[in-house]
């Protein structure tokens, strides 16, 4: 039984969108509704700015340090958001629940589907499992998602690259 829509979607956005900054209202528009958002109101420049607020804000729940800081960023947002669940059959497709008002701005929804996304991911997955590469050339952020929660680098790309820098610093330390 799936119960959460928004945890593992919300945060692979969130993480998509911080990792590459939209640049125009257009941009973003197009990265949410190639995410699977129904945008039911046309999008401003005002949306990128307050759009890019949100990911700053998410950016520094990713970056806590502990736990218990981590959770209070996040209870921040989720307190800033206002986001409540409603059922709605906004697109025809079907009831289904949201945590958000009907007909919100882009970066407003974005902001509520990005808190409500992120408490649910922590709280759900665990709180170690929202961070950046361990690869210290790349600031990349990623959702852990992998079955055993132990996923240490945004690619296979990175994670091979330590390995290989890994494996070399041992045969010259021979």
């Amino acid at each position: 039984m799936h119960l959460n829509p928004y945890g593992e979607d919300a945060v692979n956005l969130a993480a998509d969108l911080c990792n590459r900054r939209p640049t125009t209202a257009e941009e973003l528009a197009d990265r949410c509704r190639g995410a699977g958002l129904t945008l039911e109101r046309p999008v401003e420049q005002a949306d990128l700015a307050h759009a890019l607020a949100a990911l700053d804000a998410w950016e520094k729940v990713v970056d806590a340090t502990d736990e218990r800081e981590r959770a209070e960023r996040a209870n921040r947002m989720l307190a800033a958001s206002t986001a409540h669940p409603r059922l709605t059959d906004h697109a025809g497709d079907g009831w289904h629940l949201h945590y958000r008002d009907d007909r919100l701005r882009l970066a407003a929804l974005l902001f509520s589907l990005i808190s409500v996304g992120t408490a649910l991911h922590l709280a759900g997955r665990g709180m170690h499992r929202l961070r950046r590469c361990e690869v210290t050339e790349c600031a990349t952020v990623f959702a852990d998602t992998s079955r055993t929660g132990r996923r240490r680098y945004c690619s296979h790309r990175c994670a091979n690259r330590d390995a290989v820098r890994r494996h070399r610093a041992r045969t010259a330390a021979r």
